[in-house]
């Protein structure tokens, strides 16, 4: 009886030890992380490969929900409210469905994320957007299902989707342009020469005031002691863009300085190229 015990232990040990064994899954996990202006954008999903099947139409029929990935439903969240299509998407996590059809996607962001796969009872009020796109064919197999956040700007991006030969693409905007007029409202309350130079430069780059953006750069360099050449840098492009020729050479010719003096190469070029095209060099 005692070595039968013994047995049956030694196979409960072996067997227990070999469930230790970790192999690789055929549709590993991946997270992605990226800012969009202001806002934080994380996706959560698993990545299955074609491993030579044939998937839209196949592996994943036309015309029903798809979880869009493997395993664990796909995620997104969101830091603020943003747009899609014309519909506002709150600050939060939401699984992302989708029901694939010849030529084009339906969309879903459904606010219950606890499901595995497609709900068993599909409730629309928790789909809190919905978005129908365009398919466009890759003219090359991907073997990987990616989904990945690209075209970003400061105001937006697209959630694009890409596997087999099928991409699509789900643009949103956010709200960049509303954070940071609140943000410059609020600060020049008492701003300090960051806030200055951040509105500035904020303003050249969205094509803003550029009025404006020259005071609040003459405002920032006055305000420090030892302006630095990346500073003179940006005041130098915001007077050209304001049509001030003279006061643009004579900002690029102090960053110019600055930046041999620190040895930044970088510096010296874009200043050196501006110099010369503005008739200085």
């Amino acid at each position: 009886m005692k070595k039968l015990l013994l047995l049956v232990a030694l196979v409960a040990f072996t067997f227990n030890a070999k469930a230790q064994i970790e192999t690789p899954q055929p549709s590993p996990a991946s997270k992605l992380e990226q800012k969009v202006g202001l806002t934080d954008v994380t996706l959560e999903y698993s990545r299955p490969g074609v491993r030579g099947r044939t998937i839209f139409g196949d592996l994943v029929p036309y015309g029903k929900l798809w979880r869009a990935g493997a395993n664990k439903n796909t995620m997104v969240t969101f830091s603020d409210n943003i747009t899609i299509g014309d519909q506002t998407l709150k600050a939060g996590s939401y699984a992302i469905f989708v029901k694939p059809m010849k030529g084009s996607w339906e969309v879903y962001f459904y606010t219950d994320t606890n499901n595995w796969g497609a709900p068993k009872n599909w409730d629309d009020s928790k789909v809190a957007a919905k978005i129908t796109v365009e398919t466009h064919d890759v003219p090359f197999n991907v073997e990987t299902y990616t989904i990945d956040v690209n075209q970003i700007t400061n105001n937006g991006a697209a959630l694009e989707f890409i596997w087999e030969k099928t991409y699509a693409a789900v643009p949103f905007s956010v709200p960049t342009e509303t954070k940071v007029a609140s943000a410059i409202n609020r600060v020049m309350q008492g701003p300090g020469a960051n806030d200055y130079y951040a509105a500035a430069v904020y303003y050249l780059e969205e094509g803003k005031d550029i009025k404006q953006a020259k005071q609040w750069i003459d405002k920032a360099i006055s305000m420090v002691d030892k302006p630095q050449f990346w500073q003179y840098r940006k005041q130098a492009l915001i007077y050209a863009e304001a049509g001030d020729k003279k006061g643009a050479i004579k900002a690029a010719k102090k960053s110019l300085k600055g930046a041999e003096e620190a040895g930044n190469a970088d510096y010296v070029k874009m200043n050196t190229d501006s110099l010369k095209a503005w008739g200085a060099m």
